[in-house]
C-alpha cells in the first residue's frame, strides 16, 4: 500500500470524489470541511428554487449513480442528500472532519511535506494536498452607495436567511441571472410585490424539467440487470448532446449561433406576449457570451401582476429601499442580492504557501494559472480540483472533476513508481499550456470584445473556462508526463 498521507480540503462533490479514489488506491487521507455537512455548494446555497442546470443523469458521479432522484434536474436538497448518501456508501465518515476547515497549508522544502492547519488549531502533516475549494463559493456583493443603510432584512442568495418571512412582503431582487431566475418564481408566490432589478438581459432557453414518477423508476427495475445499462445509455446521450451541440454556442459556429439564438428567442416570444417587456428581456450581446440560463418558469413569473422588471439602473440604496437613476424610490421590506460570486480573484479561504514562501495569492496576482488546470508551478504535490480554466458552459463539471481526480491519483502513483518525493510543473510547461489555451479561447464567443462576463479578468483574459469539448480535456489529462515536472527524489 502507498505510504503517503493526503489532505483533501473541501467536501463537495470534488472532495468526495478525491477521497473515494484515494481510498480505493490505498492512500491514507484526511477530509476537511469548513461547513457542518458535506455537499459544498449544494450545502451552502439553500435559496428557494435552487437546482442544478445539468440533468441528473449526467451530473451525478459516474461511479456512484443513484436511483433515488425525483426530477430530471435535481433540486438543492436532493443533491445535498446525494452527497450524504455517497459519503456513507463509501464509508468516508471516519476520515471526514466537519466544522474544521483548513486555514493554511504550508510546504516545507526540508521535509518535503505539507503542514495543514485547521480552524481548531490542529496541524496535519501531509505528503500531498488536494484543494477542492471550488470556483463559486465567495458571494459577490455589489458596490452600491448606501448598502448599509437599508432598514429591512437583507441577504445574498448564497446565504439565504430562512428566518425571514416573505409572505405578504415587498421584496427587491438585485440581479436577474442564474440564481435569480430560480428564486424569483418561488419568492413571487409568497410576496405581495417583487421588483426585479436587471442590469442586462440574459439568453434563456427551455429547461423542460419534469418529475420522475415512481412508475418510471419501477419500470426500469423490472429487469434489474439492465437498469444500470439503461442509465449509462441515457447518460451518454445527454453527454453527447452537450459536448457536440451545446458547445457550438460557445465555439461560436454560425450554426450554433443561429440555433441557440432562435431557441432562446422562440422561448421568449412564447412566454412573454408583451412586446415592451420582450424588448427589455432581449440581450444586446451574442448568445453564449455569458452563461446561458435554463428556465421554464422565470418568464411566466415576470408576467405576474405582483412582479415588476426594473431596468433604469440603481443609483443608491436608502433605508426605505432602492432609488433608481431616474429618481424613483422603490420601497421594500426585504432586499435579496442575487449577484453571483467573486470569481477571477480566486481569494481562497486557505492560505496556501509553496516553495520559497510564495503564496497562491501572489502566484495568481495577475490571474490564476495552472498546468492542465490541476497543478501549479512552485507548489509541489499540490493538486487543484475545478481549478483555473476548467469551468464549463456546456457540460457537467462532475465529468471534469472525475478526470482531475484520476490524473491526481496517477501522479501520486508515478511518484511512488519513480521513487520521487515531490513534483511540481515546470514553469515552461505551465506557460506552454496557458498560452495554448488562451489562443484557443480566443476563437470562442467569450473573447468577443463586446462580451463582458465573470469568465474574464479586467484585462480580458479568460481564466475560468475550458476551451474545447470535455472529451478534449479527458485526452489532455489521460496520462501524467513527468517530463513536464520538476521532480525531487
Amino acid at each position: 500500500m502507498p505510504d503517503k498521507h493526503v489532505v483533501v480540503i473541501g467536501a463537495g462533490l470534488g472532495g468526495l470524489t478525491a477521497a473515494i479514489k484515494l481510498q480505493e488506491a490505498g492512500y491514507g487521507f484526511t477530509l476537511l470541511e469548513q461547513g457542518d455537512r458535506v455537499g459544498g455548494t449544494w450545502a451552502a446555497n439553500t435559496y428557494p428554487g435552487c437546482a442544478c442546470d445539468v440533468q441528473v443523469a449526467l451530473y451525478q458521479l459516474s461511479f456512484a449513480q443513484s436511483m433515488h432522484w425525483t426530477r430530471l434536474y435535481p433540486q438543492q436538497a436532493e443533491i445535498q442528500a446525494y452527497a450524504e448518501e455517497v459519503t456513507d456508501r463509501f464509508q468516508l465518515r471516519p476520515h471526514l472532519h466537519l466544522n474544521e476547515g483548513a486555514t493554511s497549508a504550508v510546504w516545507n522544502a526540508d521535509t518535503k511535506k505539507w503542514t495543514v492547519t485547521t480552524v481548531k488549531g490542529r496541524t496535519i502533516e501531509a505528503d500531498a494536498v488536494i484543494g477542492a475549494l471550488g470556483q463559486l463559493n465567495r458571494p459577490f456583493w455589489p458596490d452600491i452607495p448606501g448598502m448599509d443603510t437599508f432598514a429591512g432584512a437583507k441577504m445574498h442568495s448564497a446565504g439565504w436567511d430562512h428566518s425571514v418571512d416573505f409572505k405578504g412582503k415587498r421584496v427587491g431582487v438585485v440581479g436577474s441571472a442564474a440564481s435569480a431566475v430560480q428564486l424569483i418564481p418561488q419568492v413571487a408566490m409568497e410576496a405581495a410585490n417583487v421588483g426585479v432589478f436587471q442590469r442586462s438581459a440574459n439568453w434563456v432557453v427551455p429547461r423542460n424539467d419534469r418529475e420522475i414518477p415512481p412508475e418510471e423508476l419501477a419500470l426500469m427495475f423490472t429487469v434489474p440487470e439492465k437498469a444500470m445499462e439503461f442509465a449509462e445509455i441515457n447518460r451518454r446521450i445527454i453527454y453527447e448532446n452537450a459536448d457536440y451541440f451545446f458547445w457550438q454556442a460557445f465555439q461560436w459556429t454560425p450554426e450554433g449561433r443561429a440555433f441557440f439564438t432562435r431557441q432562446a428567442t422562440d422561448h421568449l416570444n412564447a412566454q412573454v406576449p408583451d412586446a415592451e417587456l420582450r424588448k427589455k428581456l432581449t440581450p444586446d450581446y451574442p448568445v453564449g457570451c455569458r452563461r446561458i440560463l435554463i428556465a421554464d418558469d422565470f418568464y411566466p413569473a415576470l408576467m405576474r401582476d405582483n412582479v415588476d422588471l426594473i431596468t433604469d439602473g440603481i443609483a443608491e440604496i436608502v433605508p426605505e429601499g432602492i432609488r433608481t437613476k431616474d429618481g424613483t424610490l422603490h420601497e421594500y421590506d426585504i432586499l435579496v442580492f442575487a449577484t453571483g460570486f467573486e470569481t477571477t480573484g480566486w481569494h481562497w479561504s486557505v492560505d496556501v504557501v509553496g516553495q520559497d514562501g510564495i503564496t497562491i495569492e501572489e502566484a495568481w496576482e495577475d490571474g490564476p494559472e495552472a498546468y492542465l488546470g490541476i497543478t501549479v508551478a512552485d507548489f509541489p504535490n499540490f493538486f487543484v480540483l475545478y481549478g483555473p480554466n476548467t469551468n464549463l458552459g456546456h457540460n457537467s463539471i462532475t465529468f471534469m472533476l472525475e478526470r482531475q481526480v484520476e490524473y491526481t491519483i496517477k501522479a501520486l502513483a508515478k511518484m511512488n513508481e519513480s521513487g520521487v518525493t515531490a513534483m511540481a510543473p515546470k514553469r515552461a510547461a505551465q506557460d506552454r499550456f496557458n498560452k495554448d489555451i488562451q489562443a484557443r479561447l480566443g476563437t470562442t464567443v467569450w473573447a468577443d470584445p463586446a462580451c463582458n462576463s465573470w469568465y474574464k479578468t479586467d484585462d480580458g483574459r479568460i481564466t475560468q473556462n475550458w476551451a474545447d469539448h470535455t472529451r478534449a480535456y479527458a485526452e489532455a489529462v489521460a496520462e501524467v508526463d513527468l517530463k513536464d515536472y520538476e521532480l525531487v527524489k
